[in-house]
């Protein structure tokens, strides 16, 4: 990514709506549909300047890795010990066998072989473990936020399934999210392309918009991995190697 996207990142996560409402979503996710061991063994790859790290802890024991050097000595503060920069796809040196859960939270799209990143995962996990995926949906949604990021790709439910499968994986409760709030990005994205607008910049809006944003949004907490979604800025799901 660029380095003003871990800028901002550092700046704004324990502020701005989407990253605080999100986590409160994969903490209800994974409470539900992760079947979690007590005192599991969670990996984060691509863990940015931490700010998943304490939800991720309060389902066991967590280890990260973060690629870029300024955000992963942030991250090594919030964890309270060394972040790893272990590569994807092949990710050397990170212990096989070893983990309960593995999250990549919107790093797959950052991966040009993202078949070859999963199987390297999965080869990371125990028997039983599971893979917690979110990636950004809907090509047509593609925009300057996404060059800025660093971008392969942006998903559909079926290109996404069949990475999965490809890398001998299953997904299971996959489904969109983000959705109450998919109209209006849609519209912005979409206005922007027709205007020129650069939307890369995803400083948190006005504290009122903020504070609307992040209630709309943490609704759905109550909602992922329950009933279908409509379409939504996010995919979700957890993978699992085949029995």
């Amino acid at each position: 990514m660029d380095r003003i996207v871990y800028d901002r990142m550092a700046a704004h996560d324990s502020t701005h709506w989407w990253y605080r409402a999100r986590r409160d979503i994969l903490a209800d996710y994974l409470t539900r549909e992760g079947n979690l061991p007590a005192g599991a063994r969670i990996l984060e790859i691509g863990c940015g300047t931490g700010h998943n790290l304490p939800m991720l802890a309060s389902f066991g024991s967590v280890d990260a890795i973060e690629i870029d050097p300024a955000a992963r000595d942030i991250a090594s503060l919030r964890l309270g010990r060394e972040v790893s920069a272990a590569p994807l796809p092949i990710l050397p040196g990170v212990e096989r066998g070893a983990y309960d859960l593995i999250a990549v939270l919107d790093v797959v799209e950052h991966i040009e072989d993202d078949v070859a990143a999963l199987q390297a995962m999965a080869t990371c996990l125990k028997p039983g473990g599971k893979i917690l995926i979110t990636v950004p949906a809907h090509q047509w949604l593609w925009s300057a936020h996404d060059v800025v990021n660093h971008h392969h790709r942006r998903y559909s439910k079926g290109t996404l399934i069949a990475a999965i499968r490809k890398a001998g994986l299953e997904p299971r409760k996959l489904g969109y999210f983000n959705s109450l709030l998919f109209p209006l990005a849609a519209a912005a994205r979409l206005l922007g392309r027709v205007t020129g607008r650069d939307d890369s910049d995803d400083s948190p809006p006005p504290k009122p918009v903020n504070s609307l944003f992040e209630a709309i949004f943490r609704l759905e907490r109550h909602l992922v991995g329950r009933v279908p979604m409509t379409p939504g800025v996010s995919i979700i799901t957890l993978a699992a190697p085949r029995a």
